[in-house]
């Protein structure tokens, strides 16, 4: 199942565990791990004082007592400042509490950005390492995880990145707006302004039955056509999985799809994706223009630039410039555009 990154307060998370990051000896500090403790009720500083303590970079689980979810997975994040070890013991933070998960059987889990508040760890590092383990945790592992975000400063992408995706974008964007006067403006690398004119006919109340086109005769044949029809997106999609060589559970861990909705592909032949799948799909495989194109089409779609998120799914596409499908959601998320997965 895939990472889907979210903006929500972790407390009103409904899932089988959210993660809580604390401090060594679980008492509920500041942050977030105040907002936990205040929304589990007093139950929660109970039951973490019986358990004694957290080593830094260690997980250890509690019920979610008043609290939507069902469990609470707590660690103790390194502080930015003052552990010279402070990222092997974040990546521990996070491969803890996943452990955990896993050996739970959960099947849906909610992280924030461990460490990042009071402990001063940048956000955008934090989110690095997030992904990085997450990511390598999905590929063994069945599960949903919800990684919480709430601004921009955590997808901190590099600034030749920025740089050469905004080129492209104001190279290729063209955004229409209309006004009441039927001006429309495209914007893009050429701004121009159209103004477009209506010619509305006269109804013709003469028209009559008789004057109507007589019916063609060499209609075209559909049983004929449907014999000549392409490939579907299931078909089309499991063959370039094939050419590129790699396993059914690969191609949707890659393009952060669950596997609920790969096995509705894989058993209906017919079943249309939304175009925000299909693009999953083109990015996991790393399909190129062409091949992008190709498998919208299946689907009656295509990449278009009169769409923003077109655009930079388009830049990715022709450059090859992703590690991931992680790293196409940061740039993304960066401008405001829904992000891969399903």
């Amino acid at each position: 199942m895939p990472l889907k990154i979210i903006r929500q307060d972790i407390t009103k998370m409904e899932c089988d565990a959210i993660v809580n990051p604390t401090n060594c000896y679980l008492e509920a500090g500041g942050g977030t791990d105040l907002a936990v403790h205040e929304a589990a009720g007093r139950a929660l500083d109970e039951y973490c004082r019986k358990i004694g303590g957290c080593p830094v970079g260690t997980a250890v689980l509690t019920p979610a007592f008043n609290l939507p979810c069902k469990y609470i997975i707590h660690t103790a994040g390194p502080d930015w400042y003052a552990e010279k070890n402070a990222k092997s013991l974040l990546i521990s933070c996070y491969q803890s509490c996943l452990k955990i998960a896993a050996e739970e059987g959960f099947e849906s889990i909610a992280m924030p950005l461990i460490s990042s508040g009071t402990y001063g760890y940048p956000k955008d590092k934090v989110l690095q390492i997030a992904t990085a383990v997450i990511s390598a945790f999905l590929m063994q592992n069945e599960m949903t995880v919800y990684l919480l975000v709430f601004d921009k400063a955590s997808y901190d992408i590099s600034r030749k990145l920025f740089f050469d995706i905004t080129t492209y974008i104001d190279d290729n964007y063209a955004a229409v707006h209309s006004d009441d006067c039927g001006t429309f403006s495209i914007s893009g690398a050429k701004q121009s302004s159209v103004r477009v004119t209506r010619r509305i006919e006269p109804e013709n109340t003469d028209f009559c039955q008789s004057e109507r086109l007589p019916m063609r005769t060499d209609a075209p044949n559909f049983d004929d056509l449907f014999q000549n029809m392409d490939k579907g997106f299931a078909e089309t999609l499991f063959a370039y999985i094939d050419r590129k060589g790699i396993t059914d559970v690969e191609c949707y861990k890659k393009s952060n799809v669950d596997k609920k909705t790969f096995s509705k592909i894989k058993c209906n032949k017919d079943y249309r994706p939304s175009k925000l799948t299909a693009v999953s799909f083109a990015i996991g495989l790393r399909l190129n223009l062409e091949e992008t194109n190709h498998l919208l089409s299946t689907v009656g779609m295509c990449l278009s630039h009169a769409n923003k998120f077109d655009v930079i799914i388009e830049y990715f596409v022709k450059t090859g410039n992703y590690k991931d499908v992680f790293e196409v959601n940061e740039v993304l998320f960066k401008f405001d555009q829904p992000l891969l997965g399903v």
